[in-house]
Parts: structure tokens; sequence; C-alpha cells
């Protein structure tokens, strides 16, 4: 039945015995859909099924009894669809980190980053029938992995150890000899909810130029652009070659070229890259934050939020021996401690912070009197 737990989450294994499985609910008007990710979670070791559910409806009403840690949602869905049910969702399992499994079209898109500014941690494209295949399900069960791990002690992706019980303890001091000019944002899973947060912590007078890298296909780029764009009250625009960057203004790296910067006498331009870098992400972290510090001769702030991985731990270190300043979100509020974890990890940021705090940080540290 589509509202009772998938009998095939009873297995035992060896991983199970010692760790307590990732608990993952399946929420998606279709049965083929729901029957396949059940599958793909029932056979992977160390997950179970919690419950695979044909509405919004009933997957609530089970969240008040269920212990869950991940949920795959599908928004289109008859009666109350996933972007109404999220709040309630994230309101009734507070713990439970929301994968949202979206689809290829624009429609799609302006779904799926709404839930994603609303808190959802991150988004899959659903495929075309015959397209759920090996490749598909390794990553799919990567991010349910990565999602789940944050409230069982699990190391997160892009950390080879845990990280220090106190990170704010393997911290630099804020430069103060380089009052900053530009802010480049990098993030990934989560963190298009701690971007939004960010943003909307700052005041109305703060006019230096942010650029924004964020993992996402390129065919969201432009409906981010016109969400951060609503969120910031800033000008927003997806980055091409040669955009200039200007203050009061967002830039954004398109989802198929890294976004570069480079100085041409007193301006500033965004350039575009395509060449492979080191952490494999397309678009990267790592080149902006390579050529911001370049550019700007250490003249600015990075800032690390919530996402898999170590994509801006190369780039972070060049902005800090140039003399400028990196920010990285603490473990608590990240959905992933993976990027700012590997920050902290390196010792390479000036402050662990909460999004809102970091643009506190931002703000005082580009000298804007002004807040609020």
């Amino acid at each position: 039945m589509a509202n009772r737990p998938d009998p095939v989450n009873r297995k035992s294994s060896p991983d199970r015995e010692n760790h307590a499985p990732i608990r993952v609910m399946v929420v998606d008007d279709s049965l083929t859909v729901r029957t396949i990710f059940a599958r793909m979670v029932a056979d992977e070791g160390g997950m179970e099924v919690a419950g695979t559910f044909s509405s919004a409806e009933r997957a609530i009403a089970k969240l008040e009894e269920l212990p869950v840690d991940v949920i795959l949602l599908d928004l289109e869905m008859p009666g109350m669809g996933g972007l109404q049910a999220l709040p309630k969702m994230l309101e009734t399992a507070a713990k439970a980190q929301v994968l949202v499994v979206s689809s290829l079209t624009e429609e799609g898109a302006e779904h799926t980053l709404a839930a994603l500014s609303m808190g959802a941690a991150e988004t899959m494209l659903k495929p075309r029938t015959g397209g759920f295949d090996a490749v598909y399900r390794s990553a799919l069960l990567a991010k349910i992995r990565a999602l789940g791990g944050k409230h069982r002690g699990a190391p997160q992706p892009g950390l080879a150890t845990t990280a220090p019980a106190s990170p704010e303890q393997n911290t630099r001091p804020l430069p103060r000899r380089k009052t900053p000019e530009l802010v480049a944002i990098g993030a990934s899973t989560g963190g298009i909810h701690a971007i939004n947060l960010f943003l909307r912590s700052l005041p109305h007078n703060f006019e230096l130029p942010i650029l924004i890298t964020q993992h996402l296909p390129a065919s969201f780029m432009p409906v981010l652009a016109r969400q951060l764009e609503v969120a910031s009250a800033r000008r927003t625009v997806v980055a091409e070659e040669g955009t200039e960057i200007r203050r009061g203004e967002i830039v954004i790296a398109p989802g198929n070229g890294h976004m570069i910067v480079k100085r041409r006498g007193e301006s500033l331009y965004a350039m575009l890259d395509v060449e492979p870098a080191s952490s494999g992400c397309m678009p990267s972290v790592d080149p902006m934050f390579t050529s911001v510090a370049q550019a700007l001769k250490g003249h600015a702030i990075g800032v690390i939020l919530s996402g898999m991985g170590r994509d801006g731990t190369e780039g972070a270190g060049a902005l800090v021996g140039e003399g400028g300043a990196i920010l990285a979100q603490d473990a608590a509020s990240s959905a992933v401690w993976g990027m700012p974890g590997s920050i902290a990890k390196a010792g390479l940021a000036s402050a662990i912070e909460p999004p809102e705090k970091l643009a506190e940080l931002v703000v005082a540290a580009a000298g804007v009197a002004q807040w609020k």
C-alpha cells in the first residue's frame, strides 16, 4: 500500500547492526517512481524505507509518528502539492532533510528553487522513463547519505575526519588592513536557503558587488537570478563573457562554466572558464575565489555556505594568501557541513557562524554604519 512502510526495509546487514540506518520517506504520486526509489534505498546498506506515500497529506500525518531522516519529495501532486506541504513537513519533522525530485521544465525549476529557498536541502532532476539507471542510482544514494548523516555524527563529505568539537577555536583573525571591495559566495547542497538568509540580512545601503557560485544545473540559473533579485532587492544577472561587475548588484555563475574575475583599469568583469576544476564541480567555487584574490589583491571577502565536498577550499587558500578573508557557515545551520567544514578544518576561516551572523560580519568589515 502507498501509505504503509515498504516491507523491503526489514532486512538487516552488518552496517545496520553497528549504525542506525538512514530512514527515507518517499512522497510521489507515481507508483512507478515510489517503487523504484524504495527499491534503490532498500537495496543499499545503511538505509531503510520509512514509508512511501502517494500524497503530501498522508505523508504529513505519518511524519508525526514515524522517525524520518530524509524525505524524497515530488512537488507536482494532486491535492496538497509538495511546495505547499514543505513548510508543514519541515515543522513536523524538524530534523528531516528534504530532497526535492524535480522536472527539467521551467515551471519545475521555479517550484524547485522556491522549495530550496524555503528550506529544502537539495534537488535532483527526475529522469524520463528508462533514466533510472546505475548512474542516477549512485547520485541519488550519495545525496541521501550526505543529508541523512548530519544528525547521526557521520563524517560530512569533504572532511577526512570529524570536525573539531569547537571549530571556532580553529579560526584566524579577521584581516583589518584590506577593506573589502567585493563579496564572493560559494554554496552547494542547502546553499539556496542559506544564500537567501544571508542576502536578506544585508542592509539596503550595502553596495559592495556580490558574486555567487551555486552548484545547480544551467537551466535553473535564470530562475535563481530572478528569485534572488526579489529576495535581495538588488539587480541580479547570470554571468556572461564580459559582464561588468557593478556596485549594488549580484552576478551568478552560469551552470555550464566557472565565473572568474578580471580587472580592466578601474572596472571588474566576469569572464567564463570551462576548464575542469580540481573539485570536479561545474561551476566551481575555486576558480572564482582564486581570480578574486588576484584581481582585487585580497580586498575581498569569501563566504562558504552549506554544501557537499570541499569545493572552495583551494580558492579560499589563495584569497587568504593575498590578505583577504574567508567566512564559513557553521555545522548546526548547514544542511551538509562539507564545504564550510573543509574550510574550518584547514584553518582558513575568520568566523564560523550562521548565515545571518556572517552577513553582519561582512557589513561590519565593509564599514557600513547603518544596520536595518
